[in-house]
């Protein structure tokens, strides 16, 4: 593998906007650190932060920021048939996103990779040959400890989760328990509460205590409802739960809230 240009923690405007509907004539890895739309072979994602994509010479390549800001490292590279066995070897597809799940690791060593192409020191050339190896040994690795997600499956579990937690901060009174909302998105209960907290950076218990919690609060200083009664308009099954919960969360009881003591 031969390095022609390399950047680490790149930032551009959500105006930002790549697009080679041809290909890019060269290898390209990139680690995506933002949320962000990413076309490949004629398909379009979204992916969470923290994933990458290895796009193959002649693979339409197109990216930008879901949000308002784009975030990536990234390798242009040539390889030959013997590179692209080593991929094959370390499991690595390609023109397909994969979720990581934390990429300080590789981010750091491509940091390094950068420094080492633009330097001018003696063995420049064969330490950056040895880091390039390294590299992407290292992803291979984090994929088969991680159990990374890639393609497909990604796209359709974040679009699961996506929805569901709408719901959650919407609805929440209707949202019965976590082994439902699992159901839901066709995962295991661990599965699912390990990948929620993966994309959003909080648990689904958490995010629906919060919105349960604000619900009430609107409830509280808007109606005249009784405090079971905002219990079960919440999704409590009993007003003791909603009342303890509610006074973790706030310093206050719910009546305490009402009065604004």
């Amino acid at each position: 593998m031969k390095i022609g240009s390399i950047g680490y923690n790149h930032s551009h405007g959500k105006e930002f906007v790549m697009d080679r509907p041809d290909g890019n004539g060269c290898w390209l890895f990139l680690l995506i650190k933002t949320p962000a739309v990413v076309w490949a072979g004629g398909k379009r994602y979204e992916t969470a932060a923290n994933s990458y994509i290895i796009y193959s010479p002649k693979t339409q390549c197109r990216y930008h920021a879901l949000g308002d800001v784009y975030t990536d490292d990234w390798i242009y590279f040539d390889a030959d048939e013997n590179d692209e066995e080593f991929f094959k070897r370390l499991g690595l597809p390609f023109d397909v996103p994969v979720y990581l799940g934390s990429a300080e690791e590789i981010s750091h060593i491509l940091h390094i990779m950068t420094y080492e192409h633009y330097s001018a020191e003696e063995y420049r050339a064969e330490v950056e040959r040895r880091y390039t190896e390294i590299f992407f040994m290292k992803l291979s690795r984090i994929l088969k400890s991680q159990g990374a997600i890639s393609s497909d499956a990604f796209a359709q579990k974040n679009t699961a989760l996506v929805y569901i937690r709408t719901r959650i901060y919407n609805t929440p009174e209707y949202i019965t328990g976590i082994d439902r909302l699992a159901q839901e998105a066709s995962m295991s209960r661990s599965g699912f509460q390990h990948l929620y907290k993966k994309i959003f950076g909080v648990s689904a218990i958490t995010d629906l205590i919060i919105s349960r919690t604000e619900k009430a609060k609107r409830l509280l200083t808007s109606t005249s409802l009784t405090v079971s009664e905002i219990a079960e308009s919440c999704g409590y099954s009993n007003a003791y739960s909603f009342m303890r919960q509610f006074k973790e969360r706030c310093g206050k009881t719910p009546t305490e809230y009402r009065k604004g003591i």
